[in-house]
């Protein structure tokens, strides 16, 4: 499980994306990772390797294409290739489920289920 370090991050619902980015300078890259950082729902983001963005944000309030967007702003595009579309999706199918799981209401087994009026 993804340890939190912001205090107003809650360790199951956070999600760590690693992207390899291409076309953005030092100078971008850095402004980039400020703006990151600076976000509520961004718990971490740091550059590894001068191409690969790894970032550990909050599920239900950020979403892997709020990244991209934030990555296209500055010059950025994620690498292609099959591996990396399937990452994409993979990716994108692992947001919607921390919000659904964010809006499930747990019932627990000792107890009936709640009447629906």
């Amino acid at each position: 499980m993804i340890k939190a370090r912001k205090a107003t991050s809650q360790a199951q619902f956070l999600l760590r994306r690693k992207l390899v980015v291409e076309n953005i300078v030092e100078t971008q890259w850095k402004a980039l990772i400020q703006e990151l950082n600076q976000h509520p729902s961004i718990d971490f983001a740091e550059v590894k390797q001068a191409t690969q963005l790894i970032v550990t944000f909050d599920g239900r309030h950020w979403s892997t294409d709020a990244l991209l967007e934030r990555v296209e702003a500055y010059g950025g595009r994620v690498k292609g290739g099959w591996w990396q579309n399937q990452r994409l999706a993979w990716y994108r199918f692992t947001d919607e489920n921390v919000r659904t799981s964010d809006k499930y209401v747990h019932v627990c087994c000792s107890k009936p289920p709640p009447l629906k009026k």
